[in-house]
């Protein structure tokens, strides 16, 4: 393939190719050629131009293929374009030579296509330079057009219809030729053709005048014949065509205005004209596409046709027109429906009206922006007005000419049911955005959708009713006063037939809407509806005018109120089985007196409701399945089973009373085999050959005349399939007007009327209303499903006897009746073999099995596609459930056989299809052996040029075994992938399905190959090239579909082989797919972009704005209607969110936008801030557009000009540009998703840099780097923009700006003000935070938004950004308001919202009080904690205390609400306490609820609970432990009460039980998803509870309690890791062992708790010393502890047997204070033992700090002390000088082994603390010397550390030993200090006689020297007197040694002149405590004596010299300077 890649063709390389390869090779040439043609130097161009064109057009006669022969004709077209033109001529006349040409020989054609497209795009690309040629070449084009074959009629237009673009209106000579000659091929037999002369036309009428002015009825009637028995892309192409010229005939453009003088047809014309073919269709009796109606004159595709064509008018005049011109518009479309051709049956009515809804739809729903879609609501709602007076006229006329009456009465309800299904969509996409039209009395909405539920006719009844549910999803608000008026209404007009039926319908729709309602209705309103029901029901048989209605609308109410749920319905389940068991005849005997009685009325009655009691209860079991308990299921089986027998009695009753029960007793069946697909089979066994019989009859016809086919067809075949079955209509935006034109039975003819249950059902995500098939269809669909659910349940033997009926029917049935009993039969099959498959049941033994493969054999040979692929289905689903290889291989071979011999089309496809679905079913290697044989015979009949239905089965059924072998297949990739190329090079466009099978055959070969696509061999390069061949040609095809497969089979490759896929090419390409009309395409387009933006956004985006930036510099840019401005690609997907309504592709759009956002959004904030900020504030304009302030001012400046044009050209500017004008404003669903956006934006930068949150290290980066941007500078926009949304009409972006404002307020409330020091960021912008509060806290704001609203309240109260009360006082008191409405009580009377809603509102107050309060508590605490100023003068401190808070002005707020809020608190932690409990407590729960919830919503109050509990019970507790558990709180409120009901110890216990019990219950197993603000919420409540001295009392005093609060804090610690929360776990750990040591102390002071010995035995452990766990408190402590201990510092549990000692480690931060906390904890634990308790645990706890010692004293460089080794040290400290166990006889051993780890430990070492070892040696000495000293190694071993130390390099170290060893000296213990005194004494005097060779340096050594002076002079203060006369000796004469004489002293170091001072002194000192001794040593040596006295004499002289200000000097100082953070001693 590299070969190709030459400017020239590599004509030798060509020549070595096989003969299959050519055409690949040429075409990967033109490919190359293609990129390389307009990138390349012109120079070069020109010098090879000849040799190029030469081989171009040598190819023109080599036959190329349609892909190769389009490249190469753009090829030639650019080559000249480019370069020089001199030759063009004779290209152009070669090719009109080849033309010409009379060989019609079929290997000619090639090379005459290739020439005609060649002719097309020379004119194409150049337009007016060809000069005057024109005319001989179209005539020389329509010349052949005459006698052209079809694929030939194809290129020839497309080829006119590029040289009428290319010569625009130069061409005008010959328009009307071209016209004349192509309009009769309008309605060409060949559908391709017809298309390509609608894109013709369609260019031809740009230009072409006449088209639209005198020859407009003429278009438009051949547009109506082109419509009839066409396909869907004619359709796109004929209505696009015929719309547009209808709109330019309005409309003309400017340029052709100004030309001629043109007459402009009217609105009315125009309309008028499109009504014709609405209504009238082409000329003359057309055949429908379904079956021939009686006296339809229409045929249902032109009617479908013009429905698109009426979309497209209106699109093309664009939504200012439309908005102008709505009233016209729509009284137009309404008339159509209303029109008696329109619906002169049923199911055309029911398709009349469903082609208006959709053009309403169409062009309203996306047009319009929302100002404008209320203003069309308004329309809407005077058409319906005005319609219902004209039926009330015609009902109140009781005169004799009613007959037209009547006809109007019938017309009308169309029109209502169109106009009214339009109102709901308008109000329902609004949503909260349509209150305005609510609210406006002028318009009535409510009142004149309501006027219409007395409507005669049902159909506008029931519209009505789903009008009104509607407007109840959209604005909640309006449900429970709709219910409640609806309620009235029937009780009111009881009599009227219409109103019963009508308010009924009502109600049920609207209770059907509650579960889109998230805040649901009040509990009552169920109570209401039963009541209503009952009552309905019991006076049916009152009045025979009302009995049916009645009876009908007391059991519609009750079906819908099952949808509220279990919660509800399960008050009122007893009354339910009552009502339907009294429905039926309890007996046989009953049943048979019910058949003598009554007359044709009563029964239809009796059915009705029996009816009516069968949907109820399906309603029951379908939205109450927890309620269906054994017994329950039993009790409903009763009536069931009588209906079942009452089934086989009713043909009978039919005899009798006439053919009118047909209807009810249909709906009877119907309901019943509903009910029963939703039960267990299991529980109707016995009735199951009754019910088969009845089942079988209904979809086999038995006795139905009618041959009505199912529809559930379709799903039950393979989706892949639907490329076979045309089912891809299915996913197209016109999709709810081509159902009309499918095959089977009334499919697309759904309508409410049809079953009034579905008006309360949930409707299916696919469809916005819901549409039940008629009667006759739906009865059939339910008796398949059922078939399906029953038969795997049936015997083998009864499964045999209904197959063979099944192969019975068939036979005996004929023509057309044949047909359709078949489709109903292979349904159910299909249904039966699923249901097998999904119940992994076999199909049955030998008999069974043959009679089945009979069954499904013989329908492979139908000559109904469907039929065949259903038995295709069928063949794979039975080997599927058989799954025996042998079965499987009979019946691969049966096909092999049928395909190697079979000649005729239908068997070839049926079979092939047969192998694929083998495949599919039993997957590749249950079908392997077969792989070989199948894949050979498949490629073969792909070859089959001569049928294109072939090849396409073929293919499709190749693709489905290459999915379905996987790896398998890998051998045939080559040979497969050679055929799809060639294919795809060969096969004419035109046959699209084709071309769609080889796309799905690509797809499935790359996912074969795999990764392995990243290979670099010879054979992977050579299937990656062709792959990406095949896409390239796919990617140019013409339909969308094959596009849309060319981008599937892109995004695989991207995702097997990202580099090999060229982004910079498919990008672009994806962007211009983003507006095609075709939704299929869009969705790939998208899907390819949420792939590859989840890798590379960046490139993407990129690629994408190069394509805008091509658009400017190109001329072909109008082509493209795509319009990526500044915003790039995230711009227009942000655009099509507006567009969009097809759930798929929103939802990728918004991961597509996602992607974008988490790669891109901190590198460009400021763009993706923009973005969301022009969404969020976009206002609605006239026309809808966008505008933002800088376009604003340019409108302004624009506006005065455009006044002064002409008018001329005023309704002409609605030509190009309109484009770009008008865009709709974004709707409410893209500014919420904009808001979540801004949310995601705040937290991505939270994790990229500090920066993004300091603005004074922003500012400073931004200075660095120009380039960079940081959020906090933006946080202007960001406040604006959350103000924007939470001050919205929208509830849901309310809520959305809400959560972005807290997230603000969360993350920005701690920055500083670099401008105002002291203050925060966020201060000014208070006015914004209260403005966008408020409004949420009005009466008439839903729940959940007040709640939302609450929380932000409490963050910004408790953020401390405020600084002054007034303005804090602002948002308090919304607060306050709430607190208010919380304290009225829960019944409010209007109350429009479920119990639960006003649960979580008060919930959410109560839980942002608390907040607040917790805040204002650690104000308080910290201000207590923080040193008190010293007061200042009065006037001073005035003006500061105005700029700062005081600590407790929070408190000040909080205060006054205190006593109710802690009442609250408490009862709502009483609530919570009872709702978590287990199930099996349920019964303990109080009948009427709690404080703020009731009974009935108990499910849904569990959730709100859950949310709010754990800051309720902080708060609780911070108050409980502050006010001495409430009792001062208590007695005050109880002091006007006659007696307080329980006693203080009693309240106190409740209190903290209660609190204790939810916190240990949550403790005990927090779920993952609880937020961690919860797990800590509670452990501070814990602690602050600890922290009250009751409190305390209680817990210690129940031992267990506080053993189980440890365990629990145990299992959490091993279930989250954050510190936090293990920090907050070692709070409490300490402050339960704190409780249980003074409560003790308390016992031993009561009891005196000593023994004989008097030694104190209380405490855990007792004499025995066994502590039991479980029991034991100290063993929980100890547990929990080690835990900690070890998690940080895991080597303490390795056995240190290694010789080479691990340096310990310093740890971060947080695991430092663990450990501290943990160390302090443990030595706490002995205290509260006995001695032989504390002897028990002692070597552990002991072992544990020596070990924290170990591996956490590291030498630091500053010489500070980590916590762990400080805790340390105090917990030996602790433990040593506790006198419990001195007593006990293994002390002594315990210590020393202590003390024998230390000093093994402390083995120097470079990283080790030394003097930390040394403090721990000091510590053991000190405590326990006698024991110790007596071992001589100790000794040995602590002097050996002490000597170490002393000689240690370092100063430090050297002094701090001195300190260490002074306190030894100090000991009075003489046996201690003597051996050290021995050992170190000479080693301190030598040191101390080195310093006079070496003065010292700096003031480390200075400290160290003066430390050993000290230590010396104790010594001499120890020593006896005959002896210190000999250590004074030492002394003396080394301290004379350090003084200075006068000379050296100014010239001496600061140390050394200190060293002098020091020695100076102290032996001023020295000498007058021991004067003899000193004046004996003074003496021996007069040098000493002169020395000393010459520093005295000095010394005063410069103290006589200095100042008198000076005349004291400072005493020296005898304390040690350096000090330990911590004392030891």
């Amino acid at each position: 393939m590299e070969l190709a890649h030459s400017l020239l063709l590599n004509e030798e390389a060509l020549s070595h190719i096989t003969e299959a390869k050519r055409a690949v090779f040429i075409f990967e040439w033109l490919r190359f050629l293609d990129k390389v043609l307009i990138a390349a130097n012109k120079v070069d161009v020109k010098e090879k131009q000849k040799k190029l064109v030469e081989q171009l057009t040598g190819l023109i006669s080599s036959s190329p293929g349609p892909p190769t022969r389009k490249l190469l004709a753009k090829n030639l077209a650019v080559l000249y374009s480019i370069g020089d033109t001199f030759t063009v001529f004779q290209t152009l006349d070669k090719c009109n030579d080849i033309i010409k040409s009379k060989d019609d020989t079929a290997a000619y054609l090639p090379s005459k296509l290739a020439a005609v497209a060649c002719v097309g795009a020379f004119y194409e690309r150049m337009g007016r330079m060809l000069g005057s040629s024109f005319p001989e070449t179209i005539n020389n084009l329509l010349k052949a057009l005459k006698s052209a074959e079809a694929q030939g009629r194809g290129e020839i237009l497309l080829s006119l219809q590029k040289v009428l673009s290319g010569l625009g209106g130069a061409a005008a000579s010959c328009h009307r030729d071209i016209y004349k000659n192509t309009r009769s091929m309008l309605s060409d037999r060949s559908m391709a053709v017809r298309c390509a002369v609608a894109r013709c036309l369609l260019e031809l009428q740009n230009e072409a005048v006449f088209i639209w002015t005198t020859e407009l009825e003429n278009v438009a009637t051949l547009c109506f014949k082109a419509l009839e028995g066409s396909t869907y892309d004619v359709r796109v192409a004929v209505s696009t065509l015929l719309g547009t010229v209808m709109a330019t005939a309005l409309m003309p453009k400017q340029a052709t205005v100004m030309r001629q003088n043109v007459k402009r047809a009217t609105l009315e014309e125009v309309l008028e004209l499109m009504a014709t073919g609405f209504l009238r269709g082409g000329s003359g009796f057309l055949k429908s596409g379904g079956e021939m109606l009686k006296g339809a004159s229409v045929s249902r595709e032109v009617r479908v046709g013009v429905t698109q064509a009426y979309v497209v008018f209106v699109t093309v005049l664009g939504g200012q027109w439309l908005e102008r011109n709505f009233a016209v518009f729509l009284s137009h479309l309404l008339e159509l429906v209303a029109h008696p051709r329109a619906t002169q049956t049923h199911v055309e009515a029911v398709y009349s009206r469903r082609c208006v809804s959709f053009a309403l739809r169409a062009t309203l729903g996306g047009l319009l922006g929302e100002k404008a879609q209320i203003a069309a609501a308004k329309e809407i709602c005077l058409a319906i007005s005005k319609q219902m007076r004209a039926v009330e006229a015609v009902v109140n006329e009781q005169s004799s000419e009613n007959r037209t009456g009547a006809a109007d009465v019938s017309a009308s309800q169309h029109v209502m049911v169109c106009a009214l299904k339009e109102l709901g969509r308008l109000v329902q996409s609004l949503s909260a955005t349509a209150s305005p039209l609510i609210q406006e009395p002028s318009i009535g909405l409510l009142e004149t959708v309501l006027s219409v539920l007395l409507h005669p006719s049902m159909a506008a009844r029931l519209a009505a009713a789903w009008c009104l549910r509607c407007v109840c999803v959209a604005l909640p608000h309006q449900l429970t006063p709709l219910l409640e008026r609806c309620a009235d209404c029937i009780n009111t007009l009881k009599n009227s037939p219409e109103a019963v039926s009508g308010y009924s319908f009502a109600m049920a729709a609207l209770l059907g809407g509650v579960h889109q309602c998230p805040l649901g209705v009040p509990h009552s309103k169920g109570k209401m509806v039963v009541s209503i029901a009952e009552d309905l029901l019991r006076s049916a048989a009152q009045n025979s005018r009302l009995s049916l209605q009645r009876t009908q609308a007391g059991w519609l109410l009750l079906g819908a109120l099952m949808t509220l749920g279990p919660s509800l319905v399960r008050y009122h389940l007893p009354k339910m089985l009552l009502l339907w068991r009294n429905v039926f005849p309890r007996s046989q005997k009953e049943l048979e007196a019910e058949k003598a009685r009554g007359d044709s009325f009563s029964w239809q009655v009796m059915l009705e409701g029996r009816a009516g009691a069968l949907c109820a209860m399906r309603s029951f079991v379908a939205h109450c399945p927890e309620l269906l308990t054994e017994d329950v299921i039993r009790r409903l089986m009763t009536p069931i089973e009588c209906a079942m027998t009452m089934m086989s009695h009713i043909p009978a009753v039919i005899k009798v009373h006439g053919a009118h029960l047909k209807a009810s007793a249909a709906m009877v069946r119907l309901r019943l085999y509903d009910i029963l697909a939703l039960l267990p089979p299991k529980t109707y066994e016995g009735s199951f050959n009754a019910l088969l019989r009845e089942l079988v009859a209904e979809f086999t016809l038995t006795d139905n005349s009618a041959n009505t086919t199912t529809s559930l067809l379709r799903s039950l075949c393979h989706y892949d399939d639907s490329v076979l079955m045309g089912s891809w209509l299915q996913e197209t935006d016109h999709k709810s007007i081509e159902d009309q034109l499918q095959p089977n039975s009334a499919s697309g003819s759904g309508a409410l009327e049809h079953d009034p249950s579905s008006i309360y059902l949930r409707v299916p995500a696919v469809e916005a209303v819901p549409g039940p098939l008629p009667l006759g269809v739906s009865v059939i669909d339910a008796s398949v499903a059922l078939f399906g659910v029953v038969f795997p349940h049936v015997s083998f033997k009864h499964r045999l006897q209904m197959l063979d009926h099944f192969a019975e029917c068939i036979k005996q049935a004929k023509g057309v009746r044949q047909q359709a009993v078949q489709l109903n039969i292979f349904t159910a099959v299909l249904s039966a073999l699923k249901g097998l498959a999904e119940n992994k049941s076999s199909l049955g033994l030998e008999e069974v099995r043959k009679s089945a493969l009979a069954l499904v054999m013989g329908a492979l040979d139908n000559s109904n596609p469907i039929l065949r692929c259903a038995a295709g289905e069928a063949l794979g689903r039975m080997a599927q459930v058989v799954g025996e290889a042998s079965f499987i291989a009979r019946m691969a071979q049966h096909s092999f056989d049928k395909l190697k011999s079979a000649r005729d089309v239908v068997s070839r496809t049926g079979h092939s299809l047969a192998l694929g679905c083998l495949h599919r079913y039993v997957g590749g290697i249950g079908s392997g052996q077969h792989l070989k044989t199948s894949v050979s015979i498949l490629l073969a009949l792909a070859q089959d040029a001569t049928c294109h239905e072939v090849q396409t089965w073929a293919l499709h059924s190749l693709a489905l075994i290459v999915d379905s072998s996987g790896p398998m297949y890998r051998g045939y990739v080559e040979p497969t992938l050679s055929l799809v190329l060639t294919l795809l090079l060969t096969v004419p466009p035109s046959h699209t399905e084709v071309h769609q099978c080889l796309g799905r055959c690509l797809g499935a070969l790359i996912t074969t190959v795999g990764p392995e696509l990243q290979g670099n061999s010879v054979s992977i390069s050579t299937i990656r090239s062709s792959c990406l061949v095949g896409c390239a040609i796919m990617q140019d095809h013409s339909d969308s579909l094959v596009q849309a497969a060319a981008i599937s089979c892109l995004q695989q490759l991207h995702m097997f082989a990202p580099r090999h896929v060229n982004l910079s090419s498919l990008v672009p390409s994806l962007c211009v797919h983003l507006c095609s009309s075709h939704l299929l395409l869009r969705r790939a387009a998208v899907a390819c972009l949420r792939q590859m933006a989840q890798r590379e956004a960046a490139e993407v985006c990129e690629y994408a704005m190069s394509l805008a930036r091509r658009a400017g510099d190109t001329k072909d840019n109008s082509t493209t209607n795509l319009n990526i401005t500044e915003t790039g690609l995230e711009g227009v997907l942000f655009g099509m969110l507006d567009r969009e309504t097809d759930r798929k592709l929103c939802s990728d759009i918004h991961d597509t936008l996602g992607h974008m956002l988490s790669s891109l959004a901190v590198e460009k904030l400021s763009h993706w801030l923009k973005l969301c900020k022009d969404v969020l504030a976009a206002t609605t304009e006239v026309g809808g557009a966008v505008a933002s302030d800088s376009r604003r001012k340019d409108d302004d400046e624009d506006s005065e000009k455009k006044d002064e044009m002409d008018d001329d050209i005023m309704f002409t500017s609605l030509g190009q540009d309109e484009k770009m004008k008008a865009t709709v404003a974004p709707r409410w669903v893209t500014r919420v998703f904009a808001a979540e956006c801004l949310c995601r934006i705040i937290h991505l930068c939270e994790n990229a840099d500090h920066a993004h949150f300091h603005l004074a290290e922003a500012r400073i980066a931004k200075i660095k780097n120009p380039e960079a941007d940081f959020l906090v500078l933006h946080l202007c926009d960001l406040i604006r923009m959350a103000f924007m949304a939470a001050t919205d009409h929208s509830n849901q972006l309310r809520m959305a700006g809400l959560q972005a404002l807290e997230d603000i307020i969360k993350k920005f409330a701690a920055v500083p003000d670099p401008e105002f020091p002291s203050h925060v960021i966020l201060e000014q912008y208070q006015a914004n935070v209260g403005a966008a509060l408020r409004p949420a806290f009005s009466p008439d704001t839903p729940s959940d938004i007040t709640a939302k609203a609450c929380q932000v309240c409490s963050a910004w109260i408790g953020s401390g950004v405020v600084s002054d009360l007034n303005d804090l006082r602002r948002v308090h008191n919304l607060l306050v308001s709430s607190l208010d409405k919380v304290q009225t009580g829960k019944s409010s009377s209007s109350q429009l919202y479920s119990e639960s809603a006003t649960t979580m509102e008060k919930l959410a107050v109560l839980k942002a009080w608390a907040e607040v309060f917790v805040v204002a508590m650690d104000i308080k605490q910290e201000s207590r904690a923080r040193p008190v100023r010293p007061p200042a003068g009065e006037d001073e401190d005035e003006d500061e205390a105005a700029d700062v808070l005081p600590p407790d002005s929070l408190m000040v707020l909080v205060q006054p609400e205190l006593p109710s809020l802690s009442r609250l608190w408490l009862e709502l932690l009483r609530d919570y306490a009872l709702l978590t409990l287990p199930a099996e407590f349920s019964s303990q729960l109080p009948a009427d609820g709690g404080a703020f919830y009731t009974p009935e919503t108990i499910d849904t109050a569990r959730l709100h609970y859950r949310s709010s509990w754990a800051s309720v019970l902080h708060a609780e507790a911070l108050w409980l432990s502050s006010t001495g558990f409430g009792i001062t709180e208590d007695s005050a409120a109880s002091g006007a009460a006659v007696q307080p009901a329980k006693h203080p110890e009693e309240l106190v216990k409740d209190r903290l039980h209660l609190l204790l019990g939810i916190s240990i219950e949550f403790l005990c197993f927090p779920r993952a998803e609880e937020p961690i603000e919860d797990v800590m919420s509670c452990l501070r409540a814990v602690c602050t509870l600890l922290d009250s001295p009751i409190a305390r009392t209680h817990i210690a005093e129940d031992q267990l309690l506080a053993v189980e609060l440890l365990n629990v804090l145990h299992r959490l610690l091993l279930t989250r890791d954050p510190s936090s929360v293990q920090l907050q776990v070692t709070a409490v750990v300490q402050k339960t062992i704190h409780a249980a040591q003074e409560h003790l102390e308390q016992r031993r002071s009561n009891k005196g708790g000593v023994n004989e010995d008097g030694v104190c035995v209380l405490g855990e452990g007792a004499d025995s010393g066994e502590l039991l766990p479980g029991k034991s408190l100290v063993f929980a402590a100890m547990e929990l502890l080690v835990f900690i201990l070890v998690r940080h510092l895991p080597q303490l549990k390795e056995k240190n047997t290694d010789t080479c000692r691990r340096s310990p480690q310093s740890l971060s931060e947080h695991s430092s204070r663990l450990v501290a906390n943990s160390v302090t904890a443990l030595a706490e634990l002995p205290s509260l033992c006995s001695p032989a308790g504390s002897m028990t645990i002692l070597p552990t706890v002991l072992f544990l700090i020596t070990g924290v010692l170990r591996e956490t004293a590291v030498k630091t460089a500053d010489n500070s002390v980590s916590a762990p080794v400080s805790a340390a040290l105090q917990a030996i400290k602790t433990i040593l000088s506790s006198t419990a166990a001195h007593t006990h006889a293994q002390w002594s051993a315990l210590v020393r082994s202590s003390l024998a780890t230390v000093l093994e430990d402390s083995q120097p070492s470079d990283s080790v603390d030394e003097v930390s070892f040394l403090a721990a040696i000091t510590l053991f000495l000190l405590s326990a010397s006698g024991d110790l000293m007596s071992v001589c190694v100790l000794q040995k071993g602590c002097i050996e550390r002490f000597t170490h130390a002393l000689n240690s390099a370092d100063p430090w170290t050297q002094a701090r030993c001195c300190q260490l060893l002074l306190s030894i000296l100090q000991q009075p213990s003489r046996s201690l200090s003597v051996p050290f005194i021995h050992t170190l004494a000479p080693l301190l005097v030598e040191q101390l006689k080195s310093v006079e060779r070496r003065r010292v340096c700096n003031a480390a050594e200075l400290q160290a020297v003066q430390e050993r002076v000290r230590v010396m002079e104790t010594l001499v203060n120890m020593a006896e007197e005959h002896n210190r006369v000999q250590l004074l000796a030492l002394l003396v004469p080394t301290l004379v040694s350090y003084l200075l004489d006068d000379s050296s002293f100014s010239s001496s170091s600061s140390s050394s002149k200190g060293l002098h001072d020091f020695a100076l002194q102290s032996l001023m000192h020295t000498g007058p405590l021991y004067p003899a001794a000193f004046m004996t040593v003074i003496g021996a040596a007069p040098e000493l004596k002169t020395r000393l006295e010459a520093a005295i004499r000095s010394k005063q002289a410069h103290s006589r010299a200095k100042s008198t200000a000076r005349q004291t000097l400072p005493a020296a100082p005898a304390a040690p300077t350096i000090k330990l953070k911590t004392s030891f001693f």
